[in-house]
């Protein structure tokens, strides 16, 4: 059996899978779905690919062996409506590329921290105009000096002079925010 398995406090990796040609093509086939909330982003620059195993299993029309994935995904946050629409995208993803069997497994545990974003995937948030997530999440708490809130930089123009309008934009996972200087809306992926 051919396996990937990722680091459970860890994100999921293309380059462990890179030893194993069967796992690099399975896990390189998930990692061109999207997420449909925002549509530039792949599951995997926002870190919710989590794991590919390729194995074997017995074909139901001549009895030999066909290749089989298994995919752990985590969501952004519990409720995360779009994980349906990942999974049935993940799902049509293998079917086209010759995986007749497909299993997509959500794991809640341990929670997705915006920490698991690529750095590729937060250039994407800013390019698209959503002001990616700054600083680390608090899913390790140390003891030591208190946070504080930093500014949030326009996607638009830069400006640090920017201000929160409601914690909860058009998703549970941003906020919305407009701009003191080129007076543009936006949205910021909260550090999670």
């Amino acid at each position: 059996m051919d396996m990937f398995v990722s680091h459970p406090d860890t994100p999921g990796r293309r380059d462990a899978a890179q030893g194993n040609t069967a796992q690099a093509k399975a896990w390189a086939v998930a990692a061109t779905v999207c997420d449909p909330e925002i549509p530039v982003l792949t599951i995997e620059d926002l870190g919710i690919l989590r794991n590919v195993q390729v194995t074997k299993e017995p074909s139901a029309d001549d009895g030999g062996m066909v290749p089989a994935v298994h995919v752990t995904i985590t969501p952004t946050y519990s409720g995360c409506p779009a994980m349906d629409t990942i999974r049935d995208d993940l799902t049509a993803a293998f079917h086209r590329a010759g995986y007749p069997s497909v299993q997509v497994e959500l794991v809640l545990s341990p929670a997705w921290t915006t920490d698991w974003m690529s750095e590729d995937g937060k250039a994407k948030l800013e390019e698209y105009g959503i002001a990616p997530p700054s600083g680390h999440s608090n899913a390790v708490r140390h003891a030591g000096p208190v946070r504080l809130s930093l500014a949030v930089k326009c996607p638009q123009c830069s400006s640090l002079n920017t201000k929160e309008l409601t914690r909860f934009g058009s998703t549970s996972c941003k906020a919305l925010y407009v701009c003191q200087d080129c007076k543009e809306p936006f949205d910021y992926f909260k550090v999670l």
